[in-house]
């Protein structure tokens, strides 16, 4: 039976609709199409984009999650870009990565951000998986599996501090179960696996790549947020999980080992930020050349004669071209350090490339989500326009990691050599 026919149709409380989703299965994976370069992969992105445009402002006004988009997005090949060429993947570069986000996300920035955590999470298998893990794994990614994430805890008063986590995996005659309560779990509602962080017996802290079919798998669709509001990032809670040995990496030898993990998923982070800010401001040109009127002292007949206003538009311009050009420069960071064995010095320059891209797009997504509604005027504001949604979905996505952090990074490595930590948030 499709689980299409599970559902009820989509109408009434949108509070209804959360209910339905949290307990609605994936369709089960089928291989997706192959993209063996980065042209086929960026006019994959593009097909893509002018689809999930069309219903971007309904499916945020509403809070429909794209189910049939995200199915979609799995057909197209693009999950599986990043998968190495030793376990059958195309291996395309990081700068393919980011300028697809960028394109997804200028189209609809909360569907463009659900596979973020499957990128993610890939990144984390390539540096901690066993042989074996690795050829299984990915093979199920090119078979069409979908992976989410179950993100990170919320502080508890016995943990002193955030990083201390209280989701744990113990041996039990049964063999391991899995127990823990995550937050912010952007795609695992779509996902056919939910990797997630916890700690072993031992204390050490390991990935769990759980079914999400799983017995004690419970997905809870409350997601809030006043932007990126179909992302779904909600809650995942495990519940005396039975799991595989098989199914867990060993997480804990990354601290010492210099990798790409960390900065890979900023990366990506940068270019949704840069994706909104794209929007943001195609949404506010278009505005203006078909909507808005001319002030009244400014003696003209058309709006876009406006002089202040023509230097604003160039101004956001010149910023938001001088931070995707950052992002690419910091994505061609990446690719110069994974072609070569990564070191200490290699992963701390591609996170100090991604943390300064990170400040521009975040600094760009706010800038033109705000000054679209000057430049567009009043009229921009009514709400059947939504164009406010360029502004909650830039100020919820740029909170994700704090720009000041960024901004010590920077500083800490070209002051006092300092290296990033080595993390998934640099």
């Amino acid at each position: 039976m499709s689980t299409d026919t599970l559902l009820p149709p989509r109408a009434g409380d949108p509070a209804d609709h959360a209910t339905a989703d949290a307990t609605r299965l994936p369709r089960p994976p089928s291989p997706p199409r192959r993209l063996n370069t980065t042209e086929e992969a960026l006019d994959a992105a593009q097909a893509l984009a002018a689809v999930f445009r069309t219903g971007a402002s309904e499916r945020d006004r509403t809070r429909r999650l794209p189910w049939d988009e995200i199915e979609a997005y799995t057909a197209s090949g693009l999950g599986s870009i990043t998968v190495p060429r030793a376990y059958g993947g195309p291996e395309l570069p990081f700068t393919t990565l980011a300028q697809v986000f960028v394109t997804l996300c200028a189209a609809d920035p909360a569907l463009g951000q659900i596979p973020q955590n499957h990128f993610g999470v890939l990144g984390i298998l390539k540096e901690a998986g066993s042989e074996a893990q690795k050829q299984r794994l990915f093979g199920e990614v090119l078979a069409g599996w979908r992976l989410g994430n179950a993100g990170p805890e919320r502080k508890s008063k016995a943990s002193p501090t955030i990083t201390q986590g209280a989701t744990t995996l113990r041996d039990t005659p049964a063999g391991q179960r899995l127990t823990g309560h995550r937050y912010y779990s952007t795609g695992a509602i779509f996902a056919h696996r939910i990797p997630t962080r916890a700690v072993d017996q031992q204390g050490r802290a390991v990935h769990v790549w759980v079914p999400r079919t799983a017995r004690g798998v419970r997905i809870v669709d409350d997601w809030s947020a006043f932007g990126q509001r179909t992302t779904a990032s909600g809650s995942v809670v495990f519940e005396d999980v039975p799991i595989l040995p098989e199914d867990v990496l060993p997480l804990w030898p990354l601290a010492d080992r210099p990798g790409l993990y960390g900065p890979s998923s900023q990366l990506i982070q940068a270019a949704i930020d840069q994706g909104i800010a794209q929007a943001a401001l195609d949404d506010a040109l278009t505005f203006v050349r078909e909507k808005a009127r001319p002030w009244v002292d400014s003696g003209l007949e058309r709006a876009v004669d406006d002089p202040y206003l023509i230097g604003e538009v160039g101004r956001l311009q010149i910023e938001l071209h001088a931070a995707h050009e950052i992002l690419l420069e910091a994505a061609q960071t990446l690719d110069e350090a994974a072609a070569a064995p990564v070191t200490a010095e290699s992963s701390g320059r591609a996170s100090v490339a991604v943390a300064e891209a990170k400040v521009l797009t975040t600094r760009i997504a706010l800038a033109a989500s705000e000054k679209l509604f000057e430049l567009a005027g009043s009229a921009a504001t009514r709400a059947a326009h939504n164009l406010d949604r360029h502004w909650r979905n830039a100020r919820v996505h740029t909170l994700h990691d704090p720009v000041r952090w960024k901004l010590h990074l920077i500083g800490n490595h070209r002051l006092n050599g300092v290296l990033p930590a080595r993390h998934s948030w640099n």
